[in-house]
This record gives C-alpha cells, structure tokens and sequence, in this order.
C-alpha cells in the first residue's frame, strides 16, 4: 500500500469517474486503474462498483476512502511541519466562502491578508455550503468561511460575528420612510428569495416560514421570485417587484449613512430598514463561523486568518471572540 495508491482511490471517490480521476492526479487511466486493482488485490475487498459510464463507492469503500483522506492529511502534515520550522505561515491558504458573504467581505479581507501575512496567499473558492463542506472533507480547501446552521461533519470551528438581516424595499414603497419594519409586516410583502441551495434562502424562510410554499416545485410566476444572487435580487427590488431580506454586510454604504441636513443626496432606488420584533424578541440574524478540517495542522495560518477577519470593517455586526 502506498500514499500514491491511496491518492488515487480518494481522487475516483471524489469524481466518480476514473478518466476525471487520472487527470485530476496527472496520470493515465490504465496507470490509475492498475494501482487501484493492486490495492484492492492487497485488502481483498472491493472499493468501486463499476458500470457503464457510472462509478460508485462500496459501503466498505466508503470507510476506507475516508481512512485514506486521513492518512494523506497527516503524510502532508509532515511537510507542514518542516515548514511552519522555517516560517509557520509559508505557502497558500485555500478558503472557501459562500456565496452570500464573498462579495462583501472578501475585498477588504483580501487586502489585509497581504498587509498582514503577504506570504500566506489566499486561494479562493466561492461556492454553497453543502459543496463548500464536501471540498473540505476532501481536502480541496483548508478552511471555509459559512453561516450556521449546517450539518455537524465534525470539523473544528471559531465564531466571527452575528450578523443581522435588513429588509430591502423600492424606494416607494409604503413603508420605505420607515426607521425600521418587523417580520410580521414582511409577510403581507411579496417576497423575493434566493435560488434553492443558498443557505440565506433558507434564513429568509425562517424568519417568514410562509414564504416556503416558494421553496418546492413552484410554477409559474412564481418561479420569478427566485435570483441567482443577492446583488441580482436587490435589482428585483429596486425595480418594485417585491421586498426581500439581506445580510447588514451587503447594504451599501451610501444607502444608510446619516443625511446631511441641506445637501442634496442622489436617489436611492433601495431603501434598507432594520427588521426588529413586534414581540421584541432578538431580531433576525445569522452566525458567521469560520470551519476547518480538525486533521489540519496549520494552526497559526488559521488565527492569522481570523485575526485578518476581525481587522476588517465588518460595519453593524456583532464581532465574536
């Protein structure tokens, strides 16, 4: 048995598809083929199910391809180790990000990041939770930036901030003079919601659970209801076809600063309220956590990393220690 063999099994489970495998790892497919057979040969079990045109893991499999992930994040932490002795935070950081935080966080992270630990280069992925949690199982990404909750996959995780949700309305609206709107006044609003697979949909849902009946196999108009990003369902609103929920970090700067008494401001086509309670229960928000894999040794790139976060502006959050 050896590392390369081991490599290679992770790389089929992750792909399920033996060319995709091989050039994944920079190898033929029969080279790639022959070492798994030699290892399967070794353990006298079966570790794929091979079909036409479809490659499934076996049950025992599955146990074994997770075992192996393990033994290729030690073998790397060897390396690491030798490193982190010449410079703890040497090499690139692989972070993924959701979707709805990459856009208005990243920037300014980036740009702390090079101040603070220029040789420690982010390597950025944005992409959904449920994806961003599969790549870091795999080992494709160190760490990930997501909102809770997901499920528990047993990674180690560190709390950033609370972030509240405001309400975005047409500039016309009936309540847009508003200081701030509750939940309850939302549900009588035609909502527009995130596609399915953003976790922020599913926030928005919780906070008005009878928006739901938009969640599965709506036809119609109904699908119109749906943007493939924030910054596509702010146009949505802008342009008065419904309200809709935010995080506090993608409002605009401009859209909420104090105005200046006798100074003419442009026109803003969004309005953004405060969501608070009628109840005066907590107002919505979601917790923003940063997650890693608890085989992964680099742990002052981590604590860089999350000190570069606290170091960002993060405007009307609550920061978490």
């Amino acid at each position: 048995m050896t590392l390369t063999e081991l490599k290679y099994i992770v790389a089929v489970a992750r792909e399920r598809h033996f060319g995709k495998a091989a050039e994944a790892c920079y190898v033929s497919q029969p080279t790639l083929s022959v070492a798994i057979k030699k290892l399967e040969d070794e353990l006298e079990v079966k570790l794929f199910e091979r079909s036409a045109g479809e490659v499934t893991v076996t049950p025992l499999g599955e146990q074994i391809v997770q075992q192996a992930q393990s033994v290729l994040d030690q073998a790397a932490s060897i390396k690491e180790i030798a490193k982190r002795g010449k410079d703890p935070l040497a090499g690139p950081l692989n972070l993924g990000v959701i979707y709805t935080i990459g856009p208005y966080l990243l920037p300014d992270l980036v740009r702390q990041v090079i101040a603070r630990t220029p040789q420690m280069p982010l390597v950025l992925q944005e992409n959904f939770t449920a994806k961003l949690l599969e790549m870091l199982r795999a080992g494709e990404i160190d760490c990930a930036i997501m909102a809770e909750p997901f499920p528990d996959t047993g990674l180690a995780m560190a709390p950033l901030y609370d972030e509240p949700f405001m309400a975005a309305l047409p500039n016309r609206h009936k309540f847009a003079d508003r200081e701030s709107i509750t939940s309850e006044e939302l549900q009588s609003e035609t909502m527009l919601l995130l596609g399915t697979g953003h976790c922020f949909r599913d926030h928005v849902l919780e906070v008005c659970p009878e928006f739901a009946r938009f969640s599965s196999n709506a036809e119609g108009i109904r699908k119109s209801f749906e943007g493939s990003s924030l910054e596509t369902i702010k146009h949505m609103v802008a342009s008065g076809m419904g309200v809709t929920l935010v995080p506090r970090l993608s409002v605009p700067a401009d859209a909420i600063k104090p105005k200046v008494k006798g100074r003419k401001e442009p026109e803003q086509m969004v309005r953004y309220l405060p969501v608070r309670d009628a109840h005066d229960r907590d107002p919505p928000t979601r917790r923003v956590v940063l997650a890693w894999r608890r085989t992964f040794t680099r742990y002052e790139a981590i604590a860089a990393l999350r000190n570069a976060i606290y170091a960002c502006e993060l405007p009307g959050v609550k920061r978490l220690s």
